[in-house]
């Protein structure tokens, strides 16, 4: 036997290999337990199990017609290197396939574990509530969450390219185990949700192009200059900031209070920022929270929430970092996010952004006649959209001190709800 047909059958049995691993995934259909409860919403399983069998058809088939010209002359007269490179590309195709496999698995297999697999299908209401803006130019993608270890939330957006190729035929969120309990869990979710709303509208990309005559207007020659710029900044940092205004409207002060315990670090961390993260120093981001809720639902709140968030993290000691450039974004912020709000939203025919994300029922005044509700029934969140919700009871703790009810046993009953009724 030669060299080349040598290297021909190993390759080959390789390949065969290479087929027996994707015939063994199995759909998620045929492979999951699950309580009906915890099941995704609509036909958002079938969606990703389409979409993972005519991946694995397609490599099958490609896979299938290797070997058949593997055992042609014309493969023998082939370089072996040739040959081999062929193969090596294959292998990274089936990995890929399998990469996305796992991808969906991480969020599917949570959903057989008793409780949490329900609470993971509330939270996908939630995640939805999150994105039914009225008028919005866009059909609300699948969605699904499931939880990890980690200190960070994270969205992989519907319509993006997945590992290998291929585009995403559903939104999946990740988010913290240790979020699960009060409420940075909304305020986590929201954000991520929020990511995929603004990329679905197109949003981003507008506020840039908007955002080039500023910066233009004061372009820094100098790295002292660039400090004193303070659209720099925003333009860097304007994808998480959407996303946190996202968030901001459709949960109110929930959500600038679970911002504020999830980037409650030590002090280095919190005062710690620059052009390279497109995440804002956390100490700016929550006052800049604070003044998006301020400017969409005026109320004292937003003053209380901000003296609070001061007194936690005091500017005036010598550990900050940058001082002068803390107190610039400080004092900027109602002029940026005034800008920010007035904004047109892309094929909206002019609408703006705070036209289109405010909801009347999570103003003050609204949430004020919730909450006389609640405490005359305790079950009265429960009969609120998801989002409401969560408002009202970030809404109760900021105003009345407390929830009428325990928050950690009616977070629990709410999801649980909202994962019997989609």
């Amino acid at each position: 036997m030669g060299p080349t047909v040598f290297a021909l059958r190993l390759i080959d049995q390789e390949v065969a290999g290479l087929i027996g691993r994707v015939q063994m995934v199995r759909p998620f259909a045929l492979n999951e337990t699950m309580v009906a409860a915890a099941q995704p919403a609509g036909d958002t399983l079938q969606r990703k199990d389409r979409h993972l069998s005519e991946g694995r058809r397609s490599l099958v088939a490609a896979a299938q017609k290797f070997r058949l010209w593997l055992a042609s002359a014309a493969a023998e007269r082939a370089r072996s290197e040739s040959v081999y490179r062929q193969y090596v590309y294959l292998r990274l195709q089936v990995n890929a396939a399998l990469t996305q496999f796992d991808l969906f698995a991480d969020a599917i297999t949570q959903r057989s574990e008793a409780e949490t697999g329900v609470w993971m299908s509330g939270l996908d209401a939630l995640a939805r509530d999150a994105l039914l803006i009225p008028s919005t130019p866009y059909a609300v993608p699948a969605l699904l969450c499931y939880l990890d270890r980690g200190v960070g939330a994270a969205i992989r957006r519907a319509r993006t390219r997945l590992p290998g190729g291929g585009e995403n035929p559903v939104a999946i969120i990740r988010v913290p185990r240790e979020r699960m309990v009060g409420l940075g869990i909304a305020s986590s979710l929201v954000h991520e949700a929020g990511h995929q709303g603004a990329a679905l509208m197109e949003l981003v990309p507008a506020l840039r192009k908007a955002m080039e005559p500023l910066l233009g207007a004061a372009a820094p020659r100098a790295g002292a200059a660039r400090a004193s710029n303070p659209w720099l900044f925003w333009n860097r940092w304007i994808s998480e900031i959407v996303a946190d205004l996202w968030s901001v409207s459709r949960l109110g002060a929930t959500s600038t209070l679970g911002l504020m315990n999830v980037v409650s670090l030590p002090r280095v961390f919190v005062f710690r920022g620059n052009l390279d993260d497109p995440h804002p120093t956390p100490w700016i981001r929550v006052m800049l929270s604070a003044e998006m809720g301020r400017q969409l639902y005026p109320h004292p709140q937003w003053d209380r929430v901000s003296s609070l968030w001061r007194s936690l993290y005091p500017t005036g000691r010598r550990d900050v970092e940058s001082p002068e450039t803390i107190r610039l974004l400080e004092q900027h912020a109602p002029i940026f996010v005034d800008w920010l709000l007035r904004q047109a939203i892309p094929n909206q025919m002019g609408a703006s952004i705070s036209r289109s994300l405010a909801d009347p029922e999570i103003s003050p005044q609204r949430l004020d006649e919730q909450l006389e509700r609640w405490n005359r029934d305790a079950r009265h969140p429960e009969r609120l959209r998801p989002c409401q919700a969560f408002a009202l009871i970030g809404y109760s703790r900021l105003n009345r001190g407390r929830a009428p009810v325990p928050e950690i046993q009616l977070i629990s009953r709410l999801l649980t709800q909202w994962a019997m009724v989609r």
